[in-house]
């Protein structure tokens, strides 16, 4: 029981940590609309990015049972906590912040006469979160560890979150920081796990690979 109750706590950490540059595109996408549409398109911009999450990662959690791809995913979430250690550095988390702010002011932003749909707006949204859904897809699929339950419920949670507070979740990542720190701690020490399972699993790791090889 405790075990889930940490999973899921791990999986809304890692979404939320990593939804910073989510958040930016849909924020600087919703600015360029007219105020009328901004909030929808913000609503719907975290909706579309959270259903992509848990889709893609229901399919690497299958995936990661599949020979050697565990060790690969591992150096993919190793490389994940670099870009999130970048992100924490550059700030993002305040410049998302800022454009979600500037999106939600009916004053600020592009304020003309409406020149772009909702639809043209959203398909930029979905594109730019299928280019940047790798990194919540690997922290998730990892500490769902093949619990399709545990990985749909968690990540249903931040959906919620990230659709009804995103602009309150990054003021809070901006103002206390450490919050960014604890979740990078949390996705080093998943990879760290993949990482030795990857190699030691008498079904999946390298070890056994390549001991059936010889």
């Amino acid at each position: 029981m405790l075990d889930q109750v940490f999973g899921f706590g791990q999986i809304i950490i890692a979404d939320l940590i990593l939804s910073g540059d989510n958040a930016l595109i849909i924020g600087m996408v919703a600015a360029s609309l007219a105020p009328e549409l901004r909030k929808k398109a913000i609503l719907y911009g975290m909706v579309i990015a959270a259903v992509l999450r848990i889709v893609f990662a229901v399919v690497a959690t299958k995936l990661l049972g599949f020979p050697g791809l565990l060790f690969v995913g591992s150096l993919l979430l190793f490389w994940v906590c670099w870009r999130l250690y970048q992100e924490i550095r550059e700030n993002l988390d305040a410049k998302a912040e800022q454009a979600l702010e500037e999106a939600e002011n009916p004053e600020a932003g592009y304020t003309g006469p409406p020149r772009r749909s909702m639809g043209s707006a959203l398909i930029s949204i979905t594109i730019a979160d299928v280019s940047m859904s790798l990194d919540n897809v690997l922290a998730v699929a990892a500490i769902a560890d093949g619990d399709t339950n545990m990985l749909v419920f968690g990540l249903g949670l931040a959906i919620v979150l990230m659709a009804f507070a995103a602009t309150m979740i990054m003021k809070l990542l901006t103002r206390y920081p450490w919050i960014s720190w604890l979740g990078l701690i949390v996705l080093l020490y998943v990879a760290s796990e993949m990482f030795y399972r990857g190699i030691t699993d008498p079904a999946t790791g390298m070890i056994a690979i390549i001991g059936g090889t010889t």
